[in-house]
């Protein structure tokens, strides 16, 4: 049995520091990296497989109305609550890819290329999860917004997804490129700019989108829902393989820490407010009671969670990170 006198745990002691006092010129300091690793997750839905890529996020601030009900105050105490940086919202951009194992769709195309250095990130992290733009069958928007549909072409203007059919809610397609819906909005910056967006992602190709309405399963097993209010034809899907059903909110929510928690708030994206706050209450109740998955566009990466009652709202539970499928 071997014991420690003192007298060699300070010899021991004393040479360590001998030993630490001699620079190791060998060990240089890694360089900084300076960016994300590529961003997706996969999961299973029954037999499907199903990827959540980022599109990246955007930071911005609050503006007056972002909330339209409470007051600016209210909601930069809510975005302080969720540790957001003073002053600030984070927003990410997720959409899903669903192998089907007969179909590859897309649900949501992104913001784009061009609108800054944060975003337009799926081109990118559909490469490194090893998709061929051109593998995708369908892809389905669930409304027209420009952080949902104007990654439908890439930076030269092309086509995206090439082989791809274009799949978009009949509803929002009436209300956006209509021109007299168009010419109210001649007053709001923001909305403006959301028609003139919607028409330049589709100019040219109208011919080649087809329209989906609510009920209809736009690719197979996924079912398209009604969940107006965000726009008049905004589409949540269902997504349903064997005994397993993934619910899609698209854009039920904008940002889970103010809206999913306050569903009673009015947030100034929603083009009717009342509307979108009973399809909130509606949507969630039915994922709480079903406690089934939830993929939120706008959830923090993997954007992928549970919903349950909280009081006069709801909470996220986000799924615990699987490193298998």
């Amino acid at each position: 049995m071997t014991s420690l006198s003192r007298r060699r745990l300070l010899a021991g002691a004393s040479a360590a520091a001998v030993s630490l006092s001699v620079p190791i010129s060998a060990r240089a300091a890694a360089p900084l990296a300076g960016r994300q690793a590529p961003a997706f997750y996969r999961y299973k839905v029954g037999d499907y497989e199903c990827t959540s890529v980022s599109d990246g996020a955007r930071t911005y601030a609050i503006f007056d109305n972002f909330v339209r009900n409470v007051s600016k105050d209210q909601a930069i105490a809510a975005a302080e609550a969720a540790y957001f940086p003073k002053g600030m919202v984070t927003v990410p951009f997720n959409p899903q890819l669903i192998n089907t194992g007969s179909k590859l769709v897309l649900i949501d195309a992104g913001i784009g290329p061009g609108i800054g250095p944060t975003v337009g990130h799926l081109a990118t992290n559909l490469a490194a999860a090893g998709v061929d733009p051109k593998a995708i069958d369908v892809v389905v928007l669930s409304h027209l917004h420009i952080d949902h549909a104007n990654g439908i072409r890439a930076a030269d203007g092309s086509l995206a997804f090439p082989n791809a059919e274009i799949k978009v809610p009949t509803l929002d397609w009436a209300f956006w490129m209509s021109e007299e819906n168009a010419a109210k909005a001649e007053s709001d910056t923001i909305l403006k700019g959301f028609f003139a967006a919607a028409r330049r992602a589709f100019a040219g190709i109208e011919s080649k989108v087809t329209h989906y309405s609510w009920g209809q399963e736009v690719a197979p097993g996924i079912t398209a829902l009604d969940t107006p209010g965000h726009t008049p034809g905004h589409t949540s899907f269902a997504v349903a393989s064997g005994n397993a059903r993934l619910l899609i909110q698209s854009d039920i929510t904008n940002i889970p820490q103010f809206f999913l928690r306050n569903p009673d708030w009015h947030c100034y994206y929603d083009i009717d407010p009342q509307r979108a706050q009973a399809t909130r209450h509606k949507f969630y109740d039915m994922a709480a009671a079903e406690k089934a998955m939830v993929i939120g566009y706008h959830f923090p990466f993997p954007a992928a969670g549970y919903v349950e009652k909280d009081g006069n709202g709801y909470r996220l539970v986000p799924v615990v990170w699987q490193t298998t499928l």
